[in-house]
């Protein structure tokens, strides 16, 4: 057993001047757990005999000058040569101190070699108790190192620390009594071999039944002082516990009840109990293996706990202060080194490569401008003044481009992609679907159509009349056949090629771009960072704009895409239809679905999202099939209908919305995959069951699907009882149009990283932190800023282990250089 937690909690102990308050709850908590694991790896009988006189000792009990001479006493022992041999006896692979790490910051980061494996990347069977059965179990729930155990967090806790008498229980609340047991026995209810036991204390008896669990008559013997939490419930108008937690008060430190219990994510094999034993001995004993990268000096200004008794505090909290004092130290810990990680990310663009600076054709520019049916919004010409000025500098552009469904997002970036073709340089507009691929290439070609004359094929356009030169665009997607697709890439490498428009297929080998001198990625959370990097690297530096029309508030943007600089289109061209929204009940289906017909017979589409019941693809897939045969067979009998799903494959789904677009189908019935941006303006009727279920965002997405064309567009949400936050939600969006005031409303209602998923966007998972925290984003941002202005490079002694913490967050993988 590994003796360094304790000494750094002595030591830590001897700091804070012998006040018992190194650890949470006292000392003798640690000790007694520490102790008595410790106790079994020691062999030799003369050294176990002096340990266990030694760790007899109640240091709460003691005075000051006693606390002082028995940490001697303790430190002494283990300076031992016998005292060290006989707490240190477990094999090389199981020793856990951590060891000295090479200092580096994150510039320099790439020059780093494998380090030899610490303590915390030890695999969880390095743990006592945890077999590779069981390791396995854990695997699953994507825990695979000590550190994963360390960050593996409740979900909940239970409140189980109100003590109450007998006399004082009521029905339908969680609460916690300590009686004498009076009798058990097994008896069986329902045929269940279960354990039924009367327990008493001065002030009443109350009946206790634990069904399945036979076992438990024999454990709970005559006169024995038991702890009991649960939730209690009237049977026969008397109270009754039903198979409650339960410890046995000679405990000395509750696990399971008679305080704040945690709840733990399990999967098929785990116990909740079992895993709480284990996560509580794991915990006392390893928390302290973790050193505290944070700066002492922004510890002690933001008043933060120490990170390892955040960690052990997150588990098993003293109280909901303490809890919440936990969470919040862990929360900005995550969100400091996410903003770090961003700020190095985006320095190191900028520094480490010059960019091409181009000079902007007026002329051009105002000649497009004026081709359009339309005059550019002044948030749209807003927007292209801070593209423009980025193009004209030397260092690469780095910018995210927010706007709206149909706030002219692509006129602007049409004029960026005749900016890079006017200085001799392509452009790569690259979209996350081949649908979309080729609406965005439909959409251009026709802007450019209006400024020159328009000749070509399918997939590749000439323009005459725009620049001195032809002008060419492409269309590059899987669809294409192989000898057209090979020709297509020679014309790109030949540099005959202005524009190229694509998908995933941008990013192929045979894919080489000779002047790449503008990259424009469209919806970026669904692209991770990798292939972002990919595409950069297809030329020397180019310049990037990032589009997406979904609405993220202004904080939240600039901490999930810190290393982006960011623009945003606000406001809607003159004229854009508003769609009329209405919340109805399950007993006016009936009327919706005439409703849909009516429309339909005015030659109109109508779309119907069926409700994510589980998270499982699969399970919604099989939901939406079954609503899909009800709806055909049932309801719109004689109607056309599609069926889209997540299960389906690309080319399937793209088949469906093809025939969809071209009028093959009158109504698509879809899971929540529904494609972001599918333009269709002959729908005008979005139909969402169960619309309860939805965040305020995806039922505004779900909407832009709809109001596309010149016909009156119509949103319907089905919503069966809706909670009281389902109920707030469904009134907004029935009165708010404007998707980022809608946005600012689904974070604050919304739960820890539900609002936007990190995992696609290739930033680090956030476990604790709540993306609906504004004032913490605010303030990790802030603390991030004035560390990189003060130590950039993270040389200075008091970054060292910070430095390294970044380094090990954001992976060499995730860069994007």
């Amino acid at each position: 057993m590994n003796a360094e937690p304790l000494r750094k909690i002595l030591a830590f102990e001897r700091e804070k001047g012998y006040d018992d308050s190194a650890v949470f709850g006292g000392l003798n908590k640690f000790l007694i757990n520490w102790s008595e694991q410790t106790a079994e790896s020691i062999s030799n009988p003369k050294t176990l005999s002096s340990f266990r006189k030694l760790f007899k000792a109640d240091y709460a009990a003691m005075t000051v000058e006693q606390r002082k001479e028995w940490i001697a006493s303790v430190l002494d022992f283990l300076d031992k040569p016998e005292g060290a041999a006989g707490v240190s006896e477990e094999t090389e692979t199981k020793k856990v101190t951590p060891k000295a790490r090479k200092r580096s910051s994150p510039r320099h980061r790439k020059t780093k070699t494998a380090e030899s494996v610490k303590g915390l990347d030890l695999p969880v069977t390095a743990v006592k108790g945890i077999s590779t059965a069981l390791a396995g179990k854990f695997g699953k729930m994507g825990v695979k190192t000590v550190r994963d155990l360390l960050y593996f967090f409740p979900h909940r806790h239970l409140d189980y620390s109100r003590l109450k008498s007998i006399s004082q229980l009521v029905a339908g609340e969680e609460q916690t009594i300590i009686a004498s047991v009076w009798q058990a026995q097994e008896t069986r209810p329902g045929g269940r071999r279960s354990t039924e036991a009367i327990v008493g204390d001065e002030t009443g008896n109350i009946r206790v039944v634990w069904f399945n669990q036979p076992y438990l008559a024999k454990k709970l013997t005559t006169n024995s002082r038991i702890i009991l939490s649960g939730r209690v419930s009237l049977f026969k108008g008397r109270h009754v516990f039903q198979s409650p937690e339960w410890e046995m008060v000679e405990s000395q430190d509750y696990v399971h009840t008679g305080r704040l219990v945690p709840v733990y994510s399990l999967t098929q094999g785990l116990r909740p109990r079992q895993v709480r034993k284990l996560m509580k001995g794991f915990v006392d004993l390893w928390a302290w293996q973790v050193e505290d990268f944070m700066p002492r000096e922004l510890i002690k200004r933001l008043d933060f706990l120490e990170l390892p008794q955040a960690i052990s505090q997150a588990h098993y909290p003293d109280d909901e202060n303490t809890k919440d004092r936990a969470r919040r130290r862990l929360a900005f810990d995550e969100l400091f080194i996410l903003q770090l990680g961003v700020m190095e990310k985006k320095r190191e663009w900028k520094e480490s490569r010059p960019g091409t600076s181009f000079n902007v054709p007026h002329e051009l520019l105002n000649t497009f401008t004026e081709s359009l049916s339309f005059k550019l919004t002044s948030a749209q010409e807003k927007t292209l003044a801070e593209i423009l000025a980025d193009l004209e500098k030397s260092e690469p552009m780095s910018r995210l481009l927010q706007g709206e469904v149909g706030s002219g997002k692509t006129v602007v970036a049409t004029a960026a992609l005749l900016v890079a073709a006017a200085n001799d340089h392509q452009g790569a507009f690259m979209a996350p679907t081949e649908i979309l691929a080729e609406q965005h290439f439909a959409t251009i070609c026709e802007l450019l159509s209006r400024v020159g004359r328009e000749e070509g094929e399918e997939y590749l356009r000439t323009y005459t009349g725009i620049l001195p030169r032809p002008l060419r665009v492409v269309l590059l997607i899987g669809d294409i056949r192989q000898s057209g697709k090979r020709q297509l890439q020679k014309a790109i490498a030949s540099g005959e090629v202005d524009i190229i428009i694509g998908t995933h297929a941008l990013l192929q080998k045979g894919v080489e771009f000779p002047r790449l001198g503008l990259v424009i990625v469209d919806e970026q959370h669904r692209f991770g960072v990798e292939q972002r990097s990919a595409l950069r690297g297809k030329g020397f530096s180019p310049h990037m704009l990032v589009m997406t029309a979904t609405p993220i508030p202004r904080t939240l943007a600039l901490t999930l895409y810190g290393d982006l600089d960011l623009s945003v289109i606000d406001e809607l061209p003159p004229g854009r239809q508003t769609v009329k929204t209405k919340w109805l009940q399950p007993g006016q289906m009936a009327s919706a679905c005439a409703f849909i017909r009516k429309q339909v017979a005015e030659g109109h589409q109508a779309f119907i999202i069926c409700p994510l019941i589980e998270e499982s693809e699969a399970i919604a897939a099989q939901a939406a099939v079954v609503e899909y045969e009800r709806l055909s067979q049932e309801v719109f009998t004689d109607l056309r209908l599609g069926l889209l799903h997540g299960r389906l494959s690309g080319e399937e789904k793209d088949s469906v919305m093809e025939s969809f677009r071209n009028r093959e189908l009158d109504i698509l019935v879809s899971t929540p995959v529904i494609e972001v941006g599918v333009d269709v303006p002959n729908a005008t009727v979005m139909m969402v069951e169960s619309a309860d279920r939805f965040g305020l965002s995806q039922l505004h997405q779900f909407r832009g699907r709809v109001g596309r064309g010149q016909a009156q567009s119509y949103c319907m949400l089905i919503a069966e009882n809706p909670s009281e936050l389902g109920r707030e939600r469904l009134d907004i969006i029935e009165n708010t149009q404007d998707g980022f005031k809608l946005a600012e409303e689904d974070l604050k209602l919304r739960g820890p990283g539900e609002f936007f998923g990190t995992r696609q966007s290739g930033l680090p998972d956030l476990r604790m932190a709540r993306l609906s925290d504004k004032a913490l984003l605010e303030l990790a941002r802030k603390e991030a800023i004035a560390l990189f202005e003060k130590d950039p490079d993270m040389v200075q002694e008091e970054h060292h282990l910070l430095a390294r913490e970044v380094a090990r967050v954001w992976p060499e993988t995730g860069e994007m250089s």
